[in-house]
């Protein structure tokens, strides 16, 4: 466990998108940040669950993948010098004499002014299939997101599960994967209708195997390798798949973890905000993203984007009341130095 302590101007809670933005934001009213998030990685969802993936709804770019936004968004971020802390979450977040202090999973301590909580839906993982022994097979053999879809290049792969990541992977391996096998409990998924039309048209042509109606019974391998794995019909009939690789997608487990213990005004899991300032009921913690809720509230990045720029601003005269800030466009204000 670290015992490091530091100071900084903001204390942002999520490296996300709209976190990352919120760096940027912070960055050009010259406030300094300090990003803790709990995945190993910056980018959130966006990396951990679909980095290739392409967003056509963010401006300018007609289409970009998930992980080259995140790559754009991490670089415009860069020259205001955030410090990231990663693989680790804040577990409390106590007030001090003129501000917050942060104590992370790992034992680091952040005191800062402010507080941007940008943690999207919260703490999330996989809901993992009760399969006997699949621990050992995790991250070797069987896999819960697809970071790069090369590592599946020739390989005998198994996606089990009818929502729209299940059927989207299939139709995206399908092109590199020597075989997909696609196993659900019924003929009738619960993916967008092009998506399912072009699944079944794929399985009618004989370029993916349709294993329905069945559901995952067991896994066969030693030493984390995969050598098939085992299905079964509600009667009890099964069939043995030969595979190299397990995608179970059966959704997110998500939970607000500690954020729920942080006294917030929450409504149904999302954290309250005030529209012109996203500042939460809390003195000096904001919320930006998919995390919180008010009228009109929208679940799009870009949202996400404009909110960033609000908090920033609000938290701006809290950390320096005596300079009131001067709006600039950045055509005129240029990237300052921090």
């Amino acid at each position: 466990m670290s015992n490091s302590r530091h100071t900084t101007d903001v204390i942002v809670i999520g490296a996300g998108p709209v976190g990352l933005f919120a760096v940027f934001e912070c960055g050009m009213v010259r406030l300094r940040c300090h990003v803790v998030d709990a995945l190993d990685a910056v980018g959130g969802q966006c990396a951990a669950l679909y980095p290739e993936k392409p967003i056509y709804d963010i401006p300018g770019y007609p289409r970009i993948d998930a992980a080259d936004l995140v790559h754009n968004l991490q670089a415009q971020a860069a020259p205001f010098h955030p410090v990231y802390h990663l693989g680790q979450r804040v577990e409390r977040l106590e007030r001090t004499a003129d501000g917050w202090r942060a104590t992370t999973s790992r034992g680091v301590e952040i005191e800062a002014k402010a507080v941007i909580v940008a943690a999207g839906v919260g703490a999330f993982g996989p809901n993992r299939p009760p399969l006997a022994g699949i621990e050992a097979y995790e991250g070797r053999s069987v896999f819960y997101y697809v970071t790069r879809r090369e590592d599946f290049r020739d390989k005998r792969v198994v996606i089990a599960g009818g929502g729209d990541s299940a059927v989207d992977w299939v139709l995206s391996l399908q092109e590199v994967a020597a075989r997909v096998m696609v196993v659900h409990r019924r003929a009738r998924f619960r993916a967008a209708p092009e998506s399912e039309a072009r699944l079944k048209a794929l399985a009618a042509a004989g370029s993916i195997d349709l294993v329905v109606p069945y559901q995952l019974h067991a896994l066969e391998g030693q030493g984390g390798k995969l050598d098939a794995v085992i299905v079964a019909t509600l009667d009890g009939e099964t069939r043995r798949l030969e595979a190299d690789a397990l995608l179970p997608f059966f959704g997110l487990s998500m939970e607000l973890g500690p954020i729920a213990t942080w006294g917030l005004n929450l409504d149904r899991d999302l954290i309250v905000v005030d529209p012109a300032t996203c500042a939460t009921s809390a003195d000096g913690i904001y919320a930006v993203g998919d995390i919180v809720s008010y009228p009109g509230k929208l679940k799009l990045i870009l949202c996400g984007f404009s909110e960033a720029a609000m908090a920033a601003r609000a938290i701006y005269a809290r950390v320096h009341p005596e300079t009131p800030l001067h709006f600039e466009y950045s055509t005129t204000s240029g990237v300052p130095d921090l």
